[in-house]
């Protein structure tokens, strides 16, 4: 079995490091927040917590990071003197929402270093987490995904390699972006039924039997909008911040994207509406603004 350095127990990472763990792997824990390392470390033996990043790291074969943004990410491996302790031709393998052209320009600067980089960020939210159920997006050399390929089976049920390093971010913005897309579309359909006197529950089952069937209306719409328990583990902010990621990789490869765009201005309304930290299928309540005069600016359609 490897040893692991995990890095980030935030709400994805903790039961992620937890599979792991419980799968045989000795890991070298740590984070911010010292009482979550702690917390972590006595329900796992096989856990080592860590405060820095001291001589345990010498005995690292793989180090993860789960963290909450590109900024974050580049500050650990190249900021800090991670790079000291772990040997030559460790494998980086970074599983946050980072920024594609930024991972891709990470990668090339750890090569050069004498190490090697997978981004494999993940779709699934803290139930997939759990379960080991979640969908991991690759991007890197297929040589270094072998090596990891042990783990991945560990946290997740469905691996995809999508392209050299980078297009693992790429997919994972691209694909929360289409999620985005049609959680309001999917909203706006049932709002517009509402009101020419089509239950929800019957136009979900409409849906669900025909073309306009998606994640949303089979395992979202009755399951946390219709019974208003927003609870699916994925918050407004983060699909945001992903929506963006999306919407500026397009942007920066001169790709116009104008729905794109619009769907990103009715998201951004909810974070600055104050929404950022509520369940994303709260966009059903959010969005329910039939009164509202159609010519009001998207930015102004969501308050508090």
């Amino acid at each position: 079995m490897s040893t692991i350095g995990f890095i980030g127990l935030g709400n994805m990472g903790f039961p992620m490091a937890g599979r792991l763990a419980d799968a045989g792997h000795r890991l070298l824990v740590t984070d911010r927040d010292r009482d979550l390392v702690q917390r972590f470390a006595t329900a796992h033996e096989t856990a080592e917590p860590v405060t820095g990043y001291g001589r345990s790291w010498q005995h690292a074969d793989i180090v993860i990071t789960m963290l909450p943004n590109s900024a974050a990410v580049e500050q650990v491996l190249l900021g800090d003197d991670i790079l000291e302790r772990v040997p030559l031709n460790t494998l980086f393998i970074d599983m946050s929402s980072s920024e594609p052209l930024r991972s891709r320009a990470l990668a090339s600067t750890l090569e050069s270093k004498g190490f090697r980089y997978l981004d494999a960020p993940v779709s699934g939210g803290v139930r997939g987490a759990q379960t080991g159920e979640l969908a991991i997006m690759v991007g890197g050399r297929w040589q270094d995904l072998d090596q990891a390929t042990e783990l991945f089976e560990a946290l997740g049920k469905s691996l995809i390699h999508v392209g050299d390093a980078g297009a693992g971010h790429a997919a994972k913005a691209l694909n929360n972006l289409v999620s985005a897309a049609s959680i309001v579309a999917t909203v706006e359909a049932l709002r517009i039924g509402t009101a020419f006197g089509i239950s929800p529950d019957a136009l979900t089952d409409v849906l669900n039997a025909s073309s306009g069937r998606s994640n949303t209306s089979e395992n979202k719409v009755r399951q946390f909008m219709l019974s208003s328990t927003y609870s699916s583990g994925f918050p407004i902010g983060l699909m945001t911040k992903d929506i963006r990621i999306a919407t500026a990789l397009g942007a920066s490869l001169g790709v116009d994207s104008p729905f794109s765009g619009d769907c990103q201005q009715l998201w951004e309304a909810a974070v600055k509406a104050g929404f950022a930290a509520e369940d994303h299928t709260k966009m059903y309540e959010l969005l329910e603004k039939e009164n509202s005069p159609s010519s009001s600016a998207k930015e102004t359609r969501i308050s508090a």
